[in-house]
């Protein structure tokens, strides 16, 4: 059982006749966001989900300042779920539990979303369930579809790249993970090279999008492949955001910036399919039922996500992906890894702390990890 939940003395929490509900809250990164979820027998539906992007206050800077994301939060934290009830149509005394991001992330936004969720249950007397914030991810598929346990599971974002088997809510192993940069931090720091503003990672799909459109041609942009002697399922994309950031300089026209831009995509989409493909191969030697899923910010890229998608239909999986509106940091999927989690009596004491660092594999992330020097702050995938 994870060291950061206990089971409720009285065991499993069962669902009512119209089953569990959960206020969800998400403050890992730059979005304070709110959700109410419903977990029944028919699966999971979302009464509300608020979001305040704060793209705005970061936009000038170029990425996330840390100060300004948490201050943020504060000042909007509690519209925002004042907001989330509101919508849902329901008041406190019809909750059933108050699930909150209490990591991975910065660690002061973190803070926030989980202290204002402690006084929500301490208030209301309700259940606390802290969430890993990869966890919520992993189910944000099961918010658009039916989605069965187990699948195999390729969570990619801004901070995270990682292959998984996903045996239910809290039982997940480690198949492979990124040794440096996370693909949508590639993107990012790409598109930030490119000139492209922030958030880099939607503008450089665009771009992309225009050199196929103008007949352009990435190919004759040269970039590295990384890992090709390994044959494990991890991933590095530093020396692709390196070489590509160096190309950006020698580009002279909008053409060149878009077939760069192109190039980069496809760069990334076969690196991710490639090791997928491995893991495929691996999982489908071990289950019967062929499930695979991809979740996080990244997911929302349509060109990585058909290259999945092909991928999948190939090795004779099926394919799932949360909707478009839940690929990113979003309160419903932390709303919904909360229902799960109280369904299994698994809550989380009043005094649980926010953590910078949380990998999914705690176990293995400890055993073998892949930054060794890990400090105070725990391993870090």
């Amino acid at each position: 059982m994870d060291a950061d939940y206990s089971r409720a003395t009285d065991g499993a929490t069962e669902r009512g006749s119209d089953g569990l509900t959960v206020l969800g809250l998400e403050t890992s990164c730059d979005e304070t966001a709110a959700s109410v979820v419903r977990l029944s027998a028919a699966g999971a539906e979302v009464l509300s989900s608020v979001i305040h992007s704060q793209i705005d206050e970061h936009a000038a800077f170029g990425g996330v300042v840390p100060e300004i994301a948490a201050r943020s939060h504060v000042e909007m934290i509690d519209g925002v779920a004042r907001r989330a009830m509101a919508e849902a149509g329901i008041d406190y005394a019809a909750l059933d539990g108050v699930a909150a991001t209490a990591g991975p992330g910065l660690v002061g936004g973190v803070m926030v979303g989980l202290s204002y969720g402690k006084a929500v249950a301490l208030a209301r007397g309700l259940p606390l369930i802290a969430v890993n914030h990869l966890e919520g991810h992993a189910v944000s598929a099961r918010l658009g579809a039916e989605t069965r346990y187990p699948f195999l599971l390729l969570l990619v974002s801004g901070g995270h790249c990682q292959l998984l088997e996903v045996r239910g809510i809290g039982d997940m192993s480690r198949l492979g993970t990124t040794i440096d940069d996370a693909a949508g931090e590639a993107f990012d720091k790409i598109a930030k090279a490119m000139g492209l503003g922030y958030p880099g990672g939607p503008a450089l799909e665009r771009l992309a999008a225009q050199s196929r459109e103008n007949g352009g041609d990435g190919s004759r942009f040269e970039l590295p492949r990384a890992l090709l002697g390994r044959k494990d399922c991890d991933f590095s994309f530093s020396g692709l955001k390196t070489a590509a950031s160096r190309l950006a300089q020698t580009c002279e026209s909008e053409q060149d910036r878009a077939d760069l831009a192109d190039a980069v995509q496809k760069a990334i989409a076969r690196q991710l399919s490639e090791r997928t493909e491995r893991a495929m191969l691996a999982y489908a030697e071990q289950h019967e039922a062929l499930h695979f899923v991809v979740a996080g910010g990244v997911a929302a890229n349509k060109t990585i996500r058909r290259t999945l998608e092909d991928l999948a239909t190939k090795h004779g999986f099926s394919f799932l992906a949360p909707p478009m509106v839940y690929c990113t940091d979003n309160a419903a999927m932390i709303a919904l890894a909360g229902a799960e989690r109280l369904e299994k009596g698994l809550t989380s004491d009043i005094d649980v702390a926010a953590r910078p660092r949380w990998p999914l594999d705690e176990a293995r992330a400890n055993a073998d990890p892949v930054h060794k020097k890990t400090g105070r702050k725990g391993a870090k995938a």
